[in-house]
Order: structure tokens, then sequence, then C-alpha cells
């Protein structure tokens, strides 16, 4: 057995900082392309965190829409993932699709890192975020629970270390591996049509998915 990159899915309300949070970890700049600024599709992403002291050091991302008409990609995210992220703004808190994303990841049954974004800003306001969390039976770890919290800027680079590193030591406890000669186990996360025919984008989670090989 070979230890596996560990799939993380990106949940939270819209504009609370998921696409970005992701584009500083990739170096690019998806959220300022798509239509709107919002993302209205998933997308996987793979990234080497560079740490060496874990289990691996590369982690898949999953973005998931935040806006209201996409709950269906929220839970197709949560459900593909091993550990997710819930992303909170740290001004606006709780919002309608983060109590949604809350259910799709407890419904997921996976270990989760509350992630309060645009730290950065003076009216970001942590203390309060958990304090909210605690209505929807969320306890963070200095609220008598166990779950994660991380504070970060996507600006200034502030707690994306140590959100990467709290996603790997949970993926070293997870102990996630894969037998590249099992039969191929995987997500179909999007899929459509171009002049190629059929396209689309899959994660494996067990397996060797091969050039020629027919996927059902």
């Amino acid at each position: 057995m070979i230890a596996r990159s560990p799939i993380v899915a990106i949940l939270g309300h819209v504009d609370h900082g998921k696409t970005t949070l992701l584009d500083y970890l990739r170096k690019s700049q998806i959220a300022a392309k798509e239509f709107g600024g919002i993302t209205q599709k998933i997308g996987g992403y793979s990234v080497n965190t560079g740490i060496k002291d874990y289990q691996t050091e590369t982690i898949t991302f999953i973005d998931t829409p935040g806006h209201e008409a996409f709950s269906k990609l929220r839970a197709r995210g949560a459900t593909v993932a091993d550990i997710a992220i819930l992303v909170i703004d740290g001004k606006d808190s709780i919002m309608p699709q983060t109590v949604e994303s809350i259910a799709h990841i407890k419904a997921a049954n996976i270990p989760f890192i509350v992630t309060i974004t645009k730290s950065d800003l003076p009216d970001s306001n942590p203390e309060k975020v958990k304090r909210d969390l605690l209505k929807h039976d969320v306890l963070t770890e200095n609220k008598g629970g166990k779950v994660p919290v991380v504070s970060v800027s996507a600006k200034t680079g502030s707690g994306i270390n140590e959100l990467l590193e709290t996603i790997l030591l949970i993926a070293t406890d997870l102990n996630l591996t894969y037998d590249p000669k099992n039969s191929l186990q995987a997500h179909i996360i999007e899929n459509k049509k171009d002049r190629r025919g059929i396209v689309a984008s899959v994660i494996v989670k067990d397996g060797t998915l091969k050039v020629g090989d027919d996927v059902y």
C-alpha cells in the first residue's frame, strides 16, 4: 500500500473566500476570471505543500460553488472528500450556505477544519464566528470540542502554513493509502461534452487510471 494525497473539499457561503484561498495555494487567478466572481462548477487541483514531516506532502483540493443555486455540487464535493475545509468570512460569520455546508459535512461524516478568512481585515472577528458555530452544534477546540480553527488571509498569506499542516496532520491520522494494482476506484466530479466527445474530470481513490481504460 502507498500513501495517497488527502482529498479536501472547500465549502462555504458565496464570496467568503474559497476560490481566493485556493488561488493563493495554487498561485493562480481563478477567482478573478470566473463569471461574476462566482464559482459555478466543481474544480479539482493538486497542490504540493513542500512540507515533508507527514505521510504525504501533496493535497488534492476540490473547490465547490458557494451560491445557493449549487447545493447539489456542494453535497457532491463533501461526499468525495476525505477532509473538508469550512470557509467562513471573519466579518460576515455564519450565513445560509455556511449552515448548508455544515449539514453536508456532517452527512458525509468526515473530519473538517473551520477556516476563518480575511483575517487581515480590522473588522474580522474570529471569536464571534466560534460562538456562532456553537448554535449549529459545531464545537471548536477552544469551545469544548475537537474541530480545529485556523484564521487565514489569502492576501498576506497569514495562517496558510498552519492550515496546510493541520490538513496533513489529519490526513496522517486517517492513514490514507491506495494500491496501484487494485481495480480503479474514482469519483467523477465534473463532465462535459466537447469536440472530443464526453470529457470527465475524475479523482482516483484507488488503483490506477491508464490510457485506454474503459470507465463505466
